[in-house]
């Protein structure tokens, strides 16, 4: 029935219903969202404003109600301004092809004295119910499944309708009336069906139900729709639960219960619970038992083969361990209670767990080391070599980021041995069937030939972190390896000039560098990430890797020059890249990106773990009022030096008319010389030609204690003394500004001022870089 919106007249409701064969459930969730999206789209052009749209979807249909629908669209005027009365000729049929009207058709009025025309037409209000009509049809044929098919005889036809599985009915009511409308000979209608087998008129004789084999045919007697109101409950009468939601929580509890009958716990798996719910109309959990047999075999192996090959949830015992039993989902209620689908399922599960078994039994016929050999036949990337070759990199580089005190109290043969493992699962059978259990397998391997624990938990551990969230290794051996093998992923790519760009990133490398970060966070491990990088790359060029540049057939020393930039371009790619994706990383804790860069922007700083605390200093700094009155202070101090084009010692050099040479020198092992130099020359400055006003002199007092006590703090590490040192600078850099003029008629007081705001914002710069702070 349609139903009635208070206070307003004419609104109902509108259901719509596409039923065909069985939809895959991945498939279900975004069908929702592209009925929801097709059918708003629709509405929107033709003017109509519903009110609340529901999905709902089952394996055998998709389902819309759309609440509050007008029973008819609004009459529109529309009104189009063409040219004046005397524009040329061709000005006025282009407009009248425009607009599809005729000159008779077109009014003329005033506009600023200049007779206009203007076309004016009058659109009706349509039916809503004709307006479906014609939406219907159109958003079937534009649905886009991922996979579709077409089938009967029209398939010979291109044209032919495309759908997930064959269409068989539509049911589209507005109210109380039918939507009149048809695709591809199937008629809308009242009718739809209830559950396959439950529904009155069912088959009911199927093998494993339970069921007596029947002498009816077909697939259910129609159930008739009264409308929107009514379909949900009528449904459920016949065995569907349309809404998909509903059989999700019927399925979390029920499964629950049956475990917990059985004084079991459940293992809680909501992909399953949504899948399961994808693949039933009437979901009826059951549990069944396994021969304990095959818990000799790792429990994760059992998990994936119950999960993937038969959509079954596994159950644990009291103290955690996991049971020989599973719950699978039954789309009926069987007469017998379930005994027959449960025996079933029961015996395909065996096939299955006897297949894991033997690959279990097979692989441990050899030990890791000799299944190693077999990495020679993979191709790791046809640019980077084999596995067997990254296998020996991977080793090489732990073994240095232990010797080199990178990863401390670590065992360097150790994580050399775990290195040279790592991969070698690889080649099993185990991880052949189930490529979701690499690294997991090679540490059962391990310790069932008897290696060492942190051997084991290294290769089983290895890959982690592998996303957002994921658990970060801490045991040492594991952290190396597991560092290295992403270090030699990042510095391999980029070697090759494979970096990501844009959305795209085939070879994951923003989620490799995403590791590298929280292996060295979540460990505080000191030394520059670049620097690390840079040792990946001499173990690639040492294992035969070339840089990918352009072949030069000239002198070596060209070939020498090339080397040089390739190396200083590689190290400015990957600083930025590990730059970028610290952003990203620390944004999930709330670190501000600006921040980030005021501390990467003073160079040098390579070191995360003491770059990270110096930007959690400067984020609690900038957020006192302190800070945020520095940093006014500094952007005026800055604009102001911008404006008089301040530039410090090499400006002045060139206002003097001197030539020094060092001047332009940008060679960092000369800075200091360079900072030496201008010191000397500009000592007199230490003594003032004039008596400095008190704020100048304050101002003066406070950068020479605060200056050095900062670089102290900062040379120690302790960040929030740095802080606190830039904080004691507030005061006197207001008072500077409110009582001293800096651009003074006199040119010796002029300059030393604009040099002492110049030395301000090098204090300030020497712990951020606060041009980079926003606000």
């Amino acid at each position: 029935m349609g139903r009635e919106v208070p206070g307003v007249d004419g609104m109902t409701d509108f259901l719509l219903e596409l039923r065909s064969e069985e939809i895959p459930a991945r498939m279900q969730a975004g069908a929702r969202a592209d009925l929801e999206k097709l059918f708003r789209a629709q509405m929107d052009d033709a003017g109509v404003a519903p009110g609340e749209i529901t999905v709902w979807s089952t394996p055998r249909r998709l389902a819309l109600i759309a609440r509050d629908l007008p029973e008819a669209t609004e009459a529109v005027r529309e009104e189009t301004k063409g040219p004046a009365t005397s524009a040329p000729e061709q000005a006025l049929e282009g407009f009248l092809r425009k607009v599809g009207l005729a000159k008779d058709q077109l009014e003329v009025r005033d506009v600023k004295g200049k007779d206009t025309y203007f076309a004016v037409v009058e659109k009706p209000g349509r039916a809503v119910k004709d307006v479906l009509a014609q939406a219907i049809p159109a958003i079937v044929r534009a649905f886009p499944w991922p996979k579709s098919m077409r089938w009967g005889a029209a398939s010979i036809s291109t044209e032919s309708l495309r759908w997930v599985r064959p269409l068989s009915g539509i049911v589209a009511i507005l109210g109380e009336e039918l939507v009149e409308c048809e695709v591809e000979g199937i008629r809308s209608g009242y009718a739809t069906k209830g559950h396959r087998f439950h529904h009155h008129g069912a088959t009911l004789g199927e093998v494993g139900t339970g069921y007596p084999v029947s002498e009816t045919t077909g697939h259910g007697l129609d159930i008739t729709i009264g409308g929107a109101g009514d379909y949900k409950e009528k449904l459920r009468a016949c065995h569907v639960l349309v809404d998909h939601e509903e059989r999700e929580e019927l399925i979390r509890n029920k499964a629950r219960h049956a475990a917990h009958e059985a004084g079991l716990v459940l293992v809680d798996d909501e992909g399953l619970v949504i899948e399961n719910a994808g693949l039933t109309e009437w979901p009826v959990p059951l549990l069944g038992r396994f021969d304990e047999e095959f818990l000799e075999v790792p429990p994760e192996v059992i998990q994936l083969t119950a999960r993937t090959n038969q959509k079954y949830f596994i159950c644990r015992d009291k103290a955690g361990e996991l049971a020989n039993a599973f719950v699978c989902t039954a789309n009926i209620v069987a007469l017998d209670g379930g005994a027959a689908i449960v025996a079933g399922n029961r015996k395909v599960l065996a096939a299955r767990l006897s297949d894991a078994r033997f690959f279990w039994d097979v692989d441990r016929k050899k030990t890791l080391e000799e299944h190693a050999k077999g990495l020679e036949r993979i191709t790791f990337h046809e640019k980077l070599g084999t596995v067997a070759d990254k296998v020996e990199r991977v080793a090489k580089l732990a073994r240095w980021l232990v010797e080199e005190g990178i990863v401390p109290n670590c065992d360097p043969k150790l994580a050399r041995q775990a290195a040279e493992l790592c991969k070698a699962d690889l080649v099993t059978e185990m991880v052949g069937e189930f490529p979701e259990l690499q690294g997991l397998m090679g540490g059962y391997y391990a310790r069932a030939e008897g290696l060492p624990d942190e051997v084991a938990d290294a290769i089983r551990d290895h890959y982690k972190p592998v996303g957002q969230g994921d658990e970060v290794p801490t045991a040492p051996v594991t952290v190396a390896v597991s560092l290295a093998d992403k270090l030699d992923t990042v510095a391999g790519f980029f070697m090759k000039g494979m970096k990501p760009t844009g959305s795209k990133d085939p070879f994951a490398l923003r989620r490799a560098a995403l590791g590298i970060l929280a292996l060295t966070l979540n460990n505080s491990l000191r030394g520059s990430v670049a620097a690390w990088l840079a040792e990946g790359r001499q173990q690639l060029l040492a294992s035969g890797v070339e840089d990918e540049r352009p072949d030069i057939e000239s002198g070596d020393s060209i070939k020498d020059t090339l080397v040089q930039v390739f190396a200083r371009v590689y190290m400015r790619d990957i600083r930025d890249f590990i730059a970028d994706r610290l952003k990203v990383q620390q944004r999930e804790a709330g670190v501000r990106h600006d921040l980030i860069d005021a501390v990467f922007a003073l160079g040098g700083e390579d070191d995360l773990v003491r770059l990270l605390a110096r930007v959690r200093a400067l984020q609690d700094f900038v957020g006192t009022e302190d800070g945020a009155n520095l940093l006014a202070g500094y952007k005026r101090a800055a604009n102001i030096l911008k404006k008089e084009d301040w530039r410090g010692i090499e400006g002045e050099i060139s206002r003097t008319g001197e030539e020094d040479p060092l001047a332009n020198v940008d060679d960092p092992d000369l800075k200091a010389v360079v900072a030496a130099k201008m010191e000397e020359r500009h000592a007199h400055e230490k003594t003032l030609s004039y008596t400095p006003d008190p704020e100048e002199k304050a101002l003066i007092d406070a950068l020479d204690a605060a200056g050095p006590r900062a670089a102290a703090a900062v040379e120690a590490e302790d960040f929030g003394a740095a802080m606190a040192a830039l904080a004691s600078l507030r005061a006197p850099i207001d008072a500077f500004f409110d009582n001293v003029t800096v651009n003074d008629p006199d040119e010796d007081k002029r300059a030393a001022r604009l040099a002492l705001l110049d030395r301000f914002r090098v204090a300030v710069h020497n712990v951020a870089d606060f041009s980079r702070i926003e606000g």
